[in-house]
């Protein structure tokens, strides 16, 4: 039975060229699906991975209780002081608490891709002690920040999307003038963003306080005694997070929200892709009708016929799929693109196309070309061989 298999399958490989255009309709179809689901699970991926990759476990965001993101956070000075001088934070090797205030505020850009429009940028004003804090953080062009004035550094991400905050430039923020001094690299959340001193901040955007604070943790246990004492003070009232959970936590709406979309269109074009498989295939053992009978005739079976079939089908649902994958890889891996993030500010990232994700697309492709040649595969099988030679 396996040799008959195998042998049917070899003829009907070999007939493909003959039956080209029918074949390409199941191989343009589930490449479609395939390169279609991959990019929208290499956006929510590529997303997902530039947040994760933000921040350190071994170091806290500190925020008002209550508050989900920096924005909608607050922290006055006193708040602020308390917070650095307590236990389970680290000190530096000046002896000074390694933390450091920082206020979110939103600011609007360019974009290079809608120059009509304006669109929400994260300017986030630091301590000193924020660069020791992110050692990922390099200056890649340029120079950082002078205390005191008004200058800024970019992150390399926004960059690559807006225009007008290259170095040298003066960029224009709530009735301010701010002059850009530099470029920092950090391959994470941060390069969608706009640093400056946060004291110069507070007075420009006329703000008395800071939105967290940073701060590194003093050894193993410090998470558990910093969360103890802040939670046990009465002056304060805030949540700590480790600043790498904080971080990832911003992505899960994100990845339902896309996960739910690219389920929806995998369903529709894979039952596109179904009708046309079975079209397909229907077609090509309707033409193949008198070398089947005569096959059966010489005393081959159904279910090898039937076995032949379906290999068939997958094959070309194979190819399919990696023509599919390969698309999506070409056309999308590592292509930066901005949108949205909790802050309600554009978050930089780029598309990554994963082996997992191919996986995923190739199985699909896969499934799909099962249930569209199972079909086909039956008939061919039972198709009776008096009539299909008579027939034919």
């Amino acid at each position: 039975m396996l040799r008959q298999a195998l042998a049917i399958t070899a003829l009907n490989l070999r007939s493909i060229p003959e039956r080209w255009t029918t074949s390409l309709v199941i191989v343009i179809g589930l490449a479609g699906v395939v390169a279609v689901f991959t990019a929208l699970l290499a956006m929510a991926a590529g997303f997902a991975t530039t947040l994760k990759a933000t921040g350190r476990t071994d170091a806290v965001i500190i925020m008002r209780g209550g508050s989900q993101t920096e924005i909608n956070s607050g922290l006055d000075r006193e708040q602020t002081d308390l917070i650095k001088q307590a236990p389970g934070i680290a000190t530096g090797p000046d002896g000074q608490p390694q933390a450091s205030a920082e206020m979110v505020v939103i600011a609007e850009l360019v974009r290079k891709d809608d120059t009509a429009n304006g669109a929400n940028i994260t300017v986030r004003g630091v301590d000193p002690a924020a660069l020791a804090l992110r050692p990922q953080l390099k200056i890649v062009n340029g120079r950082t920040f002078t205390p005191g004035l008004r200058e800024l550094i970019v992150g390399s991400g926004v960059l690559q999307q807006f225009q007008g905050a290259e170095i040298g430039k003066t960029v224009r923020m709530r009735g301010s003038d701010w002059t850009v001094v530099g470029e920092f690299r950090s391959g994470d959340a941060h390069d969608s963003e706009l640093w400056t001193d946060i004291n110069v901040a507070r007075t420009t955007f006329n703000r008395s306080g800071s939105s967290s604070v940073l701060a590194a943790l003093d050894g193993a246990g410090g998470f558990e005694r910093l969360s103890a004492a802040l939670g046990a003070d009465p002056r304060v009232n805030v949540d700590v997070q480790r600043e790498q959970d904080y971080y990832s936590a911003q992505t899960k709406q994100f990845r339902k929200t896309i996960g739910v979309l690219a389920g929806v269109v995998t369903v529709i074009m894979g039952l596109g892709a179904v009708f046309a498989a079975l079209n397909s295939m229907y077609a090509a053992v309707a033409t193949r009708g008198k070398e089947i009978a005569t096959l059966r005739a010489l005393g081959f079976g159904g279910f090898p016929v039937l076995v032949s079939v379906m290999i068939e089908s997958l094959i070309l649902a194979l190819v399919g799929g990696i023509a599919g994958a390969l698309i999506a890889y070409l056309l999308f891996n590592n292509l930066s693109v901005s949108t949205l993030g909790q802050n309600f500010t554009q978050v930089v990232f780029s598309f990554k196309v994963t082996p997992e994700l191919v996986v995923r697309g190739l199985v699909i492709a896969l499934l799909i070309g099962m249930v569209g040649g199972f079909l086909p595969a039956l008939r061919a099988a039972r198709l009776p061989v008096t009539a299909s030679l008579r027939a034919s």
